[in-house]
């Protein structure tokens, strides 16, 4: 006992040896905490100046700044300790490996949503089609991606999807083209079907003058005649003059005595004759 008092001396030696780096560790860590308050702040009022930066993005940044100041600071706090932080730095490694190596999908997730957010191929509230799936975005988290599908179902879509999908955004379109397809009668007079469909679609104020809007036969088929009609929208436009211009398509054709034709299909049954029995033997 005495001898362990004798190795680590009165407390006033102690504090004497080992008081300044008590100290200095002490004021390191007080700084290296109000410096990671201090960014994390400064990230959050950057990210309301700055608007090319989406608001879901500002959080994780501001706590990935104030995490990387406080890893900083722990390892100059141990550092005063005579702590090896190399050795730590290999340990905290290979837990880092085992660790991710474990939730590999869930980091995939984490690191293409914070490229969807860097990136933004799309916004919330854009009207989107990723690989197939459409609906209006209603949230972009750090794992997955949520969106509103246009009959309102609730959709959730893992965010490494996402980024490795193929995007389509309907509301950063300028202007979108429609294709209607109407078929007539094969014995209709052609030239007057294409000029019913001409003044429907220029008398639809939201179809753009530019690029024009073309009719014209584009198959002959089945006892019929396709003719397709192609004009041009914008993107809040596309739905609401789609389905009015199908109406006033049927309405203008009824009314010129074009015939729409139906699918029809002849159905034949051959009658079979009935069976001759022979009579029994007697």
């Amino acid at each position: 006992m005495e001898q362990g008092i004798a190795t680590w001396g009165t407390p006033f030696e102690l504090l004497k040896s080992h008081g300044p780096d008590v100290a200095s560790a002490l004021l390191i860590a007080i700084v290296g905490w109000l410096a990671a308050a201090w960014t994390a702040r400064s990230v959050r009022s950057f990210g309301k100046r700055w608007t090319h930066i989406d608001v879901t993005l500002v959080p994780v940044l501001a706590s990935v700044g104030r995490l990387a100041v406080l890893t900083v600071t722990a390892m100059a706090v141990l550092e005063r300790f005579g702590v090896d932080t190399k050795s730590l730095f290999a340990v905290l490694g290979a837990a880092g490996l085992t660790i991710g190596l474990a939730l590999k999908d869930t980091l995939s997730d984490v690191a293409a949503g914070l490229v969807l957010l860097v990136l933004r191929p799309f916004d919330v509230g854009d009207a989107i089609e990723v690989d197939g799936t459409s609906g209006i975005v209603e949230a972009i988290d750090v794992f997955q991606t949520k969106l509103t599908s246009f009959d309102g179902v609730p959709i959730t879509l893992p965010n490494s999807k996402v980024r490795s999908a193929k995007i389509q955004n309907f509301t950063r379109a300028q202007r979108r083209r429609m294709d209607l397809t109407i078929g007539v009668s094969a014995t209709a007079d052609i030239a007057q079907a294409i000029s019913a469909l001409r003044e429907v679609v220029s008398s639809e104020p939201r179809v753009l003058p530019e690029p024009a809007p073309t009719v014209d036969v584009i198959e002959v088929a089945d006892g019929k005649v396709h003719l397709l009609v192609r004009a041009w929208t914008l993107p809040a436009d596309f739905f609401p003059a789609r389905i009015e211009l199908t109406r006033h398509f049927k309405e203008r054709l009824d009314a010129a005595g074009i015939v729409v034709p139906v699918p029809q299909r002849e159905l034949h049954i051959p009658l079979r004759e009935p069976e001759r029995r022979s009579a029994p033997f007697l």
